[in-house]
């Protein structure tokens, strides 16, 4: 599997480890760490890896941070009976893996699996976040209003062997393929390193397994949106959505609510699909470094 290296001019990557309760988790880290950071949030069935191109063009001004959960990418992934695979817990380990890091002031960036995590950090610990950039990302019922989420109705009612077996099938190649390739402009832009790397991690003994516990978790997601969009009305976190509009997971109609309760929105669709940055990294990071420079205060400015 390759990497994509920084450019010359970019400031570098660390790529390191944290214990967190017996837990090693991996994150990437770059930029200056007394800049405002950036933690970004990952997908499923993704990681870190996802964040590869987009550090190096945050890093000049913000300190990034990129951390992989639990059972994903390159973290400690201990087998079910061992760990608790859930988002309460997932959160929980990301909030603690923050803290390790005396990290108190953040921006958070959240993908697909990313929101349910980030979103919980962010309702229980609002003081602390500057920003949020969500990009496919969920937060209301309008988005798991389409027919990618009907088969996993029943097994969120009921956890059985046979309501899970219509899922399994999403930790295939085939599947992972089709999360990069589908709503894109040009499959030819779309590294075959990235959906590579994550079928690897999938492959890992027992990780089919784990995944299938974080799929029954992403029932406990909708119950919560209520607390979060109350979060986002209370405390109107500044926001930058950079959606991906042809995503067929979370398609536009979930990004469009957030103008319900955010006042302080800066909203984008992006012609392209679930995995944007893939095909729209260099958009979205000037998107982002645009929207992070009027919202986040700089420790030079504060100092002035």
């Amino acid at each position: 599997m390759t990497t994509q290296q920084s450019s010359p001019c970019a400031p570098q990557t660390y790529y390191r480890s944290a214990n967190v309760e017996h837990l090693e988790i991996f994150y990437r880290e770059a930029g200056d760490k007394d800049s405002p950071t950036i933690v970004l949030l990952h997908g499923f069935p993704s990681s870190s890896h996802m964040f590869r191109n987009l550090i190096p063009m945050l890093a000049q001004k913000y300190h990034v941070i990129a951390p992989d959960y639990p059972g994903f990418g390159h973290s400690s992934h201990p087998s079910t009976s061992d760990f608790k695979y859930s988002f309460d817990n997932i959160a929980r380990i990301m909030n603690a893996f923050l803290e390790s890091l005396n990290i108190k002031k953040y921006s958070l960036y959240v993908q697909d699996y990313g929101a349910p995590v980030g979103f919980r950090i962010a309702s229980s610990n609002p003081e602390r976040v500057q920003s949020l950039i969500v990009q496919n990302g969920n937060a209301y019922e309008e988005g798991l209003d389409n027919d990618f989420w009907k088969p996993f109705r029943p097994f969120w009612a009921n956890k059985s062997a046979e309501n899970g077996a219509p899922l399994k099938p999403l930790f295939e190649l085939d599947a992972t393929k089709w999360q990069y390739h589908t709503g894109v402009r040009d499959v030819e832009a779309i590294s075959p390193d990235a959906w590579m790397h994550d079928q690897a991690g999938l492959d890992r003994p027992g990780n089919k397994d784990i995944q299938l516990e974080m799929f029954y978790s992403y029932g406990t997601n909708a119950p919560l949106y209520p607390k979060w969009q109350e979060y986002f009305r209370t405390h109107q976190p500044p926001m930058l959505i950079v959606w991906g509009k042809n995503d067929q997971i979370f398609p536009a109609a979930g990004a469009e609510p957030y103008k319900r309760d955010l006042k302080n929105l800066d909203f984008h669709l992006l012609d392209t699909g679930h995995f944007a940055l893939e095909e729209d990294c260099a958009t979205i990071a000037k998107l982002m470094n645009e929207f992070l420079s009027k919202v986040v205060p700089s420790p030079v400015a504060a100092a002035v």
